[in-house]
């Protein structure tokens, strides 16, 4: 579950490949198979940065689920005026025809003149949701690879992969897609003061209840501890924290509970036995998130409407934070390029 081979280009799947997979009977087997026989799910792509900074006392750090970086040049710009020394991403593509077969997460680094490391979650099989399909109709995907990594003009050392679940839950297409692979978390060492910090930028499934997402956190606390132990560690993830089973939630059964309780969904600690295990294994979320802050809005096309909750955290273990904010994703004239929010912190060893 932890995947510390890098490269500095990961190995990607040809399109021959991807429709083989494609065609095969949907089953276990076929599966694991496919997921055995793409190198890229099995590598951290790596590139240093072109003149690495030094390390200072202090470090601001930006986590943000970019929306496959769909946008990728209002994106850039909102990133840059950020002036992170590190910025956590999930929800990048490489090589997918919806944001326009881009390697997103390499064009932005180049462009704010960092490195970065990059993990695919996801082999797509597909052109993507439902929308995307019928946007993008009769496109191809270049690689069809979709994940997350890592952007820094700091060095990133040690970076690894943590394998969350392999399920294959996205296989047999009844979440909407074809792919092969599963939920991710990306690591990677920065020195913050005289000390490393490891920086921990997660995925957590969509799909799912409050009970798997303690399971993807045990999953990746156990990886973290393993890979970096006595480490200070800073996560930021979507975490999917809206508090209720699958078909609640696409139900809308859970709407007497809203009203019952009208801050569930941007206090969602009480339902979500992940804070728990956070807190027992010596995580913070109070000093580095702004309370009751939510982090979804609505994109271009309409979805999702509100009610919006606070999915999107920070944690800390081991450190001083300071100066948390939510930083809206959109564009100059105010457009929503992701239907999240970013998250921005500053760190200091405690």
């Amino acid at each position: 579950m932890l995947v510390t081979r890098t490269v500095p280009r990961l190995d990607l799947p040809a399109a021959e490949a991807r429709a083989a997979v494609l065609g095969q009977p949907v089953t276990a087997e076929s599966f694991h198979a496919a997921f055995a026989g793409f190198a890229c799910l099995h590598a951290v792509e790596c590139v240093p940065p072109p003149a690495a900074r030094g390390a200072g006392d202090s470090a601001r750090i930006v986590f943000w689920n970019a929306e496959r970086l769909k946008y990728l040049e209002p994106s850039i710009a909102l990133l840059a005026a950020q002036r992170a020394d590190v910025l956590l991403l999930c929800e990048v593509d490489l090589g997918m025809a919806r944001s326009g077969n881009r390697h997103t997460i390499a064009e932005l680094a180049r462009s704010l003149e960092a490195g970065w490391i990059f993990g695919a979650e996801f082999v797509e099989l597909d052109l993507g949701d439902a929308r995307e399909r019928a946007w993008h109709a009769g496109q191809q995907n270049s690689a069809g690879l979709h994940g997350g990594g890592i952007v820094s003009a700091l060095p990133l050392r040690r970076p690894a992969l943590v394998r969350l679940e392999t399920s294959g839950r996205w296989f047999d297409g009844v979440f909407g897609e074809r792919r092969v692979g599963g939920r991710i978390a990306m690591l990677a060492e920065i020195a913050v003061g005289s000390g490393p910090v490891l920086l921990c930028s997660t995925h957590y499934e969509s799909h799912t209840g409050p009970a798997d997402r303690l399971l993807q956190t045990r999953a990746m606390l156990d990886a973290i501890d393993a890979h970096a132990p006595g480490v200070p560690v800073l996560i930021g993830g979507d975490f999917n924290t809206n508090t209720f089973e699958l078909e609640d939630k696409h139900r809308r059964a859970a709407d007497p509970a809203l009203a019952a309780d009208p801050h569930r969904l941007v206090e969602p600690q009480p339902w979500e036995p992940m804070f728990a295990e956070l807190a027992d294994r010596g995580y913070d979320w109070r000093s580095c998130n702004v309370p009751l802050a939510a982090t979804q809005r609505t994109r271009p096309d309409g979805t999702p409407k509100p009610p919006f909750g606070k999915i999107d955290w920070l944690f800390a273990r081991g450190l001083r934070c300071s100066d948390p904010a939510v930083v809206p994703a959109v564009d100059d004239a105010g457009v929503a390029i992701s239907d999240h929010e970013a998250l921005a912190v500053t760190i200091a060893p405690a």
